[in-house]
């Protein structure tokens, strides 16, 4: 039932909502017709330019999060909130020079085709193909989440069957770019979102900045004021427990080192043609990032002040809601439309990005290389990658509708803590140890993955706590952080470590050499990716 509330008209979003989604489906056909070969399913042909695949790269990891969860999490706790833009943008120049460039380098499709380049195939490609599973539908789980809030808040749609009735349209959505798109229709998508999304906030940011003559400091000031809270005193969300300062410390290291491990973001690489044209990418994404996250701490002071924090948390989505509530007041029904529309478009990018990066994980490193000894029709191997996107957007729904209500940011945190454990240390041993094992690169991967994903399921995060996402009436909690990237980021590296010295093989040096030579270089990634 769509209602009159105080949040909007509902027939002015849902005419917005569906011009976003027919505009973008119908780039997705034109552009999709232009697909000449299977492998363009993954790559969208390596023929995107540095600039546009930058606005890509903006597009894919600038999700929910970035807009809705982070503008809500510093209108309501200020300083503190604020960290997840550091860290989101300080991880991104980590994951796009430390990882990203020497990755896509090295001419291969996804992240387990590098970290098998010198290792024994089947057992490695197994491991990275699970973590890439598991962490693309963690990921997707806190977009989900973020529709269902963001389209309850604007259709005024209260009940809870309902609003999971709206996350199953947007898988459906998602899995539908994907299947008629490819990887092409994605980064085109991804490419107007960014467009759309920076130009929508730098308007925002414009409007609240007016409003206080464009002096930042009476801004936080006049935030400071209409706060119950010491909006701009750090730590202040975290207490002065030992535990509460030891999860912040753990978040922290999740939000630096976890985008260096997610598939979606690696993978925006390969859809360049040179090594140039990749750090190309990488220039235009950084600047992109870097404005749009100084944007946020606009918003979300302006969110603090106009809006005020006590009605962000009776809507619906509550801290998700602070960005499209601040649009309402800033312009009216229509402008909280438009915003709101490009939050809607933001969020099928992003999820899109990772059913892709899920499906072909299944279909090129499951099915291909370990099922068909890579010996798989190409054909065949793309209808997989298809029937592996619904099979994901089924489970994201689900999963969705279980998250829905819980801050995207702190969802997105958990799924960067798996990302920084379970990838990111065999990824940094493989390209910069030419010592590493085939035994280190699994027990890497497996320790990380089984133990941040225990310690998220055993955490305050999902029970035992008011926030908790099953409340505090369930309680089966016994680790004390709410972040678990404090204890299975090294863990995981420990056990990269042991399981390589402790192996009798010594690597391949001949194997070991030829990657270092095309990760620093770029040499013969292009015909690589390209064939």
């Amino acid at each position: 039932m769509l209602l009159e509330t105080s949040y909007g008209n509902p027939w002015i979003n849902i005419a917005v909502f569906a011009f976003f989604v027919v505009a973008t489906m119908a780039v997705v056909i034109v552009v999709s017709r232009q697909k000449t070969k299977a492998t363009d399913f993954y790559t969208g042909g390596a023929k995107f330019s540095g600039r546009q695949n930058g606005l890509a790269i903006t597009g894919d990891y600038l999700s929910a999060a970035a807009f809705l969860g982070v503008t809500g999490a510093i209108a309501l706790y200020g300083y503190d909130g604020f960290l997840y833009s550091v860290g989101f943008f300080v991880a991104l120049l980590l994951a796009l020079y430390l990882v990203a460039e020497p990755m896509r380098n090295t001419g291969k499709y996804t992240m387990a085709d590098v970290l098998s380049f010198r290792m024994e195939q089947k057992p490695v490609r197994t491991a990275a193909a699970t973590s890439t599973l598991v962490i693309s539908l963690l990921y997707l789980l806190a977009q989900m989440a973020g529709a269902g809030g963001l389209v309850a808040l604007l259709l005024g749609v209260t009940d809870p069957a309902m609003q999971g009735v709206v996350i199953a349209l947007v898988g459906v959505l998602m899995v539908g770019y994907v299947l008629i798109g490819g990887m092409k229709g994605t980064t085109w998508v991804q490419m107007i979102k960014a467009v759309l999304l920076v130009s929508g906030a730098g308007v925002m940011t414009f409007l609240v900045l007016m409003g206080d003559a464009f002096n930042l400091n009476q801004l936080a000031l006049s935030a400071q004021e209409a706060a119950s809270n010491e909006l701009l005193r750090p730590m202040e969300q975290y207490g002065t427990s030992i535990w509460t300062k030891l999860s912040f410390v753990s978040l922290s290291i999740a939000l630096i080192l976890g985008p260096s491990g997610l598939p979606h973001v690696l993978m925006r690489f390969y859809t360049v043609p040179t090594a140039k044209e990749a750090r190309r990418s990488a220039v235009w994404a950084i600047i992109l990032v870097g404005v749009f996250f100084l944007f946020t701490l606009v918003l979300g002071l302006g969110a603090a002040k106009l809006v005020g924090q006590e009605t962000i948390m009776a809507a619906p989505g509550k801290q998700n809601s602070a960005a499209p509530l601040l649009a309402l007041e800033l312009g009216g029904e229509i402008f909280m439309g438009v915003i709101s529309g490009v939050a809607f478009a933001t969020i099928l990018a992003v999820v899109a990005g990772l059913t892709i990066t899920a499906s072909a994980s299944f279909a090129h490193d499951v099915y291909n290389s370990i099922l068909k000894d890579g010996k798989a029709d190409p054909a065949q191997e793309v209808k997989v990658a298809r029937v592996t996107s619904v099979v994901v957007g089924v489970l994201a729904i689900l999963g969705g509708i279980l998250a829905n209500g819980q801050n995207i940011a702190f969802l997105i945190s958990l799924a960067f803590a798996v990302a920084a454990s379970a990838n990111l240390p065999s990824i940094l041993y493989t390209l910069y140890w030419k010592r590493f094992t085939t035994r280190g690169s699994v027990w890497s991967i497996y320790t990380g993955l089984i133990s941040a994903t225990l310690l998220i399921i055993f955490s305050p995060a999902i029970s035992g706590a008011p926030s908790a996402m099953l409340g505090e009436g369930v309680d089966f909690a016994f680790f004390p952080l709410t972040n678990p990237a404090l204890v299975s980021v090294p863990l995981a590296f420990l056990a990269g470590y042991i399981g390589t010295v402790t192996s009798r093989s010594t690597g391949n040096d001949e194997f070991a050499t030829e990657m270092e030579v095309r990760s620093m270089t770029g040499a013969g990634a292009g015909e690589a990716i390209s064939h």
